[in-house]
């Protein structure tokens, strides 16, 4: 009988899934794994698994911060954003979703039979509805607040 990487064989099928939706970072982010993998760069996951999201979070923030740097988004623009009130509700927001956030990193560390869970439900957000795959950090603060931990 054939044995059967049914880790490599996974990581496919989410490719599959990626290209079906249309969704191109699913896609590209399992086709690098699979290739890891099929290439037996092993070494390589528990780097990813210890610096990876740092490094997302790294490379989001500059994305997010580039208008800034590039001088599309003045002082001046910023602070009167301050003055509406769907600007203020962003605000707020950012707060809540950064206090999740905090959370929900901390409760992946201390319970990582969660991980599995929110995992899969952000791979099916992101193939499905065209998410975005920060959803893990803030899902697991929410289920945090949920199940009273942390």
């Amino acid at each position: 009988m054939t044995n059967v990487d049914t880790a490599a064989v996974l990581l496919l099928a989410l490719a599959a899934l990626g290209l079906f939706s249309n969704n191109t970072p699913l896609t590209i982010a399992m086709i690098v794994l699979l290739l890891l993998r099929v290439m037996n760069v092993q070494q390589a996951f528990p780097w990813l698994e210890k610096y990876g999201l740092n490094i997302g979070i790294i490379i989001l923030t500059i994305g997010v911060m580039a208008p800034i740097a590039s001088g599309k988004l003045t002082m001046q623009t910023i602070f009167q954003s301050f003055f509406h009130w769907k600007s203020l509700l962003a605000v707020g927001i950012g707060m809540l979703v950064a206090y999740l956030g905090g959370r929900g990193a901390t409760l992946m560390t201390h319970q990582p039979t969660i991980v599995a869970g929110l995992l899969i439900g952000t791979i099916l957000g992101v193939a499905l509805f065209r998410g975005v795959p920060v959803g893990p950090l803030i899902a697991a603060g929410i289920l945090s607040i949920l199940i009273g931990k942390f």
